[in-house]
């Protein structure tokens, strides 16, 4: 090989390893001139928006509850005996004093029968004995005597009457009779449940509410429930309110009633109630995720002539989805709801959504 063929190679060689030197510096100087640029020209981010308006707040507490009958009792004899009649039809509506069970009373009848025998003889006796009293021909002692006896089979009789009126069951007000557990010719104690009377046309929703609220609940606030199997929200009144607090659970027991004119609704069933504590009209709502917090208290971000501007903000009323705000912000202000994190103070910003 001659000097000219290695000199030719030798310079290639060269200029080779001069490229690999200086090709990454000028690249890397290029990428800088490129972040420099892109620095100076900060990228405009969009945003979703909303323009404040006054809105209903309603301040509300969701519960709970139980559906239970304006009235209902177990129907139960008073004395022991075997049932001779059953004069109510299962699940049937009665008035009342309608009778409904008839125990058998044959030895009080018949006591009373003998008691009355027994009245016709001592009313005469006092009759002929007032008679001669007037004449003077017996004394006041021997009269007092025969009306005494007269007045003690008087009140044996008004025993014999209310031993009897126990032997039948009627109904106290009107209501539904339920399923009834015996038969005609049964043998019941006092203690044997007949069947289930209830007075179902109205109904009581009883709840309870945390007792940060106790405050803010009254007699006559109305109350919004539903039950299981239907999706009709349905209106009763907050009826009565325990003077208590519940020291184990640190809730208010409240009753509401309900006009259940078309028994749609059973006793015993749950209800998904919703209370209402009092409404604000004029209130300023924003959605829970756009209030940020920090040390010194809250805060939101403002679209302001096409940047972020943050306001301090003072909070109210909770819900699930809005916080109400009582201080630091107007009607018309637009108030940013999305990017929250990725956005700062003084930053362009575009909107591409009202919200």
């Amino acid at each position: 090989m001659n000097k000219k063929v290695k000199f030719i190679i030798y310079s290639i060689i060269a200029l080779v390893i001069i490229l690999l030197l200086v090709l990454p510096k000028f690249t890397n100087s290029e990428a800088n001139v490129q972040q420099a640029d892109g620095r100076n020209q900060l990228p405009n981010i969009q945003v979703k928006a909303h323009i404040l308006s006054f809105e209903t707040l309603k301040n509300k507490v969701i519960t709970s509850g139980t559906v239970l009958a304006e009235e209902e009792v177990e129907l139960k004899s008073e004395v022991a005996g075997k049932i001779t009649k059953i004069a109510f039809k299962e699940g049937s509506s009665v008035s009342r004093g309608e009778l409904l069970v008839k125990i058998n009373d044959a030895e009080l009848q018949a006591q009373l029968n003998r008691t009355k025998y027994r009245l016709k003889l001592l009313e005469d006796k006092e009759f002929r004995q007032r008679r001669l009293l007037e004449r003077e021909a017996i004394s006041q002692e021997d009269y007092d005597v025969s009306l005494n006896e007269l007045n003690m089979l008087k009140a044996e009789i008004d025993l014999i009457n209310a031993q009897i009126a126990k032997t039948e069951i009627r109904a106290t007000y009107n209501g539904v009779v339920g399923l009834k557990n015996i038969s005609e010719g049964s043998i019941v104690s006092t203690t044997t449940v007949i069947a289930v009377f209830q007075s179902i046309n109205t109904l009581k929703i009883d709840f309870s509410i945390p007792e940060k609220y106790a405050a803010d609940v009254k007699v006559g606030d109305i109350v919004k429930f539903k039950v299981e199997g239907t999706d009709e929200i349905k209106t009763a009144k907050v009826s009565a309110i325990e003077p208590k607090i519940d020291p184990i659970t640190r809730t208010l027991p409240i009753r509401a009633v309900y006009a259940n004119l078309k028994r749609d609704v059973f006793p015993g069933a749950f209800a998904s109630v919703e209370l209402v504590l009092h409404e604000i009209n004029n209130a300023l709502l924003v959605p829970t995720h756009s209030i940020i917090p920090e040390l010194k208290g809250q805060k939101v971000y403002l679209y302001k002539s096409g940047r972020v501007a943050e306001f301090p903000v003072q909070t109210g009323i909770r819900t699930d989805t809005h916080v109400q705000i009582t201080e630091g912000l107007n009607v018309n202000d637009t108030l940013i709801t999305s990017g929250i994190l990725q956005i700062r103070s003084g930053l362009p910003v575009g909107i591409s959504e009202f919200n």
